[in-house]
């Protein structure tokens, strides 16, 4: 009995170390490269659009319109870009980079408004982290309201995923609570919420009534799509690229949270979305296979790729 009693007990072990392993996952991923310190800066790029300007060495603006400003970061290694939405009354700043530089500077620069700063999703290279913001806005997720304490949200690790460069779990204090599809007045210019998320739980994009453009965040822009994070989600993936199908127009611009290979503003369309849309459908319905273990990669079009869990982990 005893030499029955060994194996078992080794093979119960054994898969108590691969449950441990399957549930600390995403830890397990980060920690190799996780050096609690941001990385250093890049060299200044010399390939810039011809229309930017450098607020200072870090910060490259890219006028969009004259009231719609792309805020770049090319020299921290995510190449972010945050966006300032102009109207006559007040402005909104979508995504505020990891907070390197105070983007706080810039965007006083460029107008006098009250500005109200809304994060496309809590990852540590969009909150702004230590930058504090005097009016913060965030989407109203009924998960997200029974967490607060009064208005004062305290992101999670799965969230904010930013120990990995030593940022500390910042507390948002919250002065507006968007629901989903609801209208942001601007002064002659609205914007609608849209709710999408895939990339986190907690993703949200900004339509813009007036001209039809899209500010995706990290839910949509040229390269690598991550849909293995923590609060990631392909069946959500799914559903916020159906939400943006039904309201972006044929020629809409969608401006995303990071540069690809182009040094230009990171800027796709509604074919985009409809290749996102049937790739998303083709891996649910076990269509094509994707390369790699984890994150196991999936073509969308030349331009996209997702980036999954395998597909025994997948969540749809």
């Amino acid at each position: 009995m005893g030499s029955f009693k060994k194996p078992l007990i080794a093979l119960l072990l054994l898969l108590l170390f691969i449950g441990l392993g399957v549930w600390q996952r995403h830890l397990l991923v980060f920690s190799p490269w996780s050096s609690g310190e941001t990385p250093p800066l890049l060299a200044m790029p010399t390939d810039v659009s011809p229309d930017s300007y450098w607020y200072d060495d870090y910060f490259l603006v890219e006028p969009i319109d004259s009231a719609t400003f792309a805020i770049a970061e090319p020299r921290y290694a995510q190449l972010n870009y945050s966006y300032l939405i102009i109207g006559t009354d007040k402005a909104i700043l979508f995504d505020a980079g990891p907070g390197v530089r105070d983007i706080r500077m810039v965007t006083r620069s460029l107008t006098d408004l009250p500005i109200t700063f809304i994060p496309s999703h809590f990852h540590f290279d969009h909150i702004g982290n230590e930058v504090t913001f005097e009016n913060v806005a965030v989407v109203d997720l009924p998960y997200l309201r029974d967490r607060a304490d009064g208005n004062v949200l305290t992101l999670t690790w799965q969230e904010h995923l930013g120990s990995g460069e030593g940022f500390d779990l910042p507390m948002l204090e919250i002065d507006e609570w968007l629901e989903p599809d609801s209208l942001i007045e601007l002064g002659e210019r609205q914007l609608q919420v849209l709710y999408t998320p895939g990339h986190t739980t907690d993703s949200v994009s900004l339509l813009d009534l007036n001209t039809g453009a899209i500010f995706s965040g990290d839910f949509l822009y040229p390269g690598n799509l991550y849909a293995f994070l923590p609060t990631s989600h392909m069946g959500e993936y799914l559903a916020g690229a159906e939400t943006v199908l039904a309201v972006v127009e044929p020629d809409a611009a969608l401006y995303g949270a990071h540069r690809g290979p182009e040094p230009v503003i990171p800027q796709l369309g509604k074919q985009d979305v409809e290749d996102l849309q049937a790739a998303l459908l083709r891996i649910k319905q076990r269509e094509v296979n994707g390369i790699g273990t984890f994150p196991v990669s999936y073509p969308v079009n030349s331009r996209l790729n997702i980036l999954a869990e395998p597909r025994w982990l997948q969540s749809w």
